[in-house]
């Protein structure tokens, strides 16, 4: 069996095609960037409009297949903006309808612990997903998510993001803030963990504060926001190894790809004998593999939907 999956959660458009064996033929995507802004709603559902044909016959060259060999299209029905989630639904439903192929929306976020989790071959670990919007950790029970803790606010990748806007970095900010990071020394920022919870806003406005008031150099601000905003993340994982005592802990998600948190994440499992597990960099981020391969684990349950922009994974 052969699954075409498509991504169009906010700024990247992808298209993934996976057996299901999990073999991934195909993991093609092109995302929408700014020089001097964030995301802008309009402009990201104009972009998967221009680039979702291009996107759609580079993957099946790559994949080396044809429209008659895709057995289903899954497509990601929420969580995510809405006028990048509605030009998905119509870019996928044009297509099933042109092909003759069934549609199955799926979950975006229970997409990237799927991946991860067949990618690694675990069985239970604890996740951390850390993109865009989502800051969460999650075990499984009895086939449903459970969210221990999360963001209070704003997700760390966006959090990252809009710190770069007011640096002048562009969007998306992240890899830059990591490469700044590199040559800073460490300021003490404000460090906020309640409980399972965390929270970046003050981490966020302080930071905002110094660069304003010109009080610390642009590395040394970068350095200390991902320290603290990664040691944060570091302890509820931490907490959360120790209160379901499960031996692996797997990072998805988009600030997955950064290699300093990484780094921090893996000697916090070492110290307390677990194990920590990530993927790929092209698998950390938002594509259409995922999607795929999540459309074929759900392939059985019946669901007529459209979109969910605000569809959590302890809701599906």
């Amino acid at each position: 069996m052969i699954i075409l999956g498509v991504e169009s959660t906010a700024h990247t458009f992808g298209i993934g095609i996976v057996t299901d064996k999990g073999k991934i033929l195909a993991n093609v995507k092109d995302s929408y960037t700014s020089k001097d802004a964030g995301m802008i709603p309009h402009e990201i559902a104009e972009h998967h409009e221009k680039v979702a044909e291009m996107i759609l016959k580079e993957a099946f060259k790559t994949a080396k297949v044809k429209w008659e060999d895709i057995e289903f299209i899954a497509y990601s029905a929420g969580p995510g903006l809405d006028p990048a989630l509605w030009k998905g639904y119509h870019i996928v439903t044009k297509w099933a309808k042109e092909h003759r192929k069934k549609l199955a929306g799926v979950n975006h976020c229970c997409a990237h612990l799927s991946i991860g989790k067949m990618w690694n071959k675990l069985k239970d670990p604890v996740y951390l997903y850390v993109s865009g919007v989502n800051t969460q950790v999650i075990i499984q029970e009895k086939n449903k998510y459970l969210v221990l803790g999360e963001t209070l606010d704003i997700g760390l990748g966006n959090m990252l993001d809009k710190f770069g806007r007011i640096l002048g970095l562009g969007f998306p900010s992240g890899p830059k803030i990591e490469e700044l990071a590199k040559k800073g020394k460490y300021i003490e920022l404000p460090y906020a963990v309640k409980g399972m919870d965390v929270s970046f806003s003050g981490l966020l406005t302080k930071a905002q504060q110094l660069v304003e008031r010109k009080k610390s150099s642009k590395e040394d601000l970068c350095f200390s926001l991902q320290e603290t905003a990664f040691a944060m993340c570091a302890e509820v994982a931490e907490r959360a190894l120790a209160h379901t005592g499960k031996k692996e802990l797997l990072l998805v998600g988009g600030v997955g790809a950064n290699k300093r948190f990484c780094e921090m994440l893996d000697l916090m499992c070492r110290e307390r004998n677990a194990k920590f597990y990530k993927v790929p960099v092209d698998l950390a981020g938002d594509q259409g593999a995922m999607i795929a391969w999540e459309g074929f684990l759900r392939k059985d349950e019946v669901r007529e939907m459209t979109i969910n922009p605000h569809w959590r994974a302890d809701e599906v």
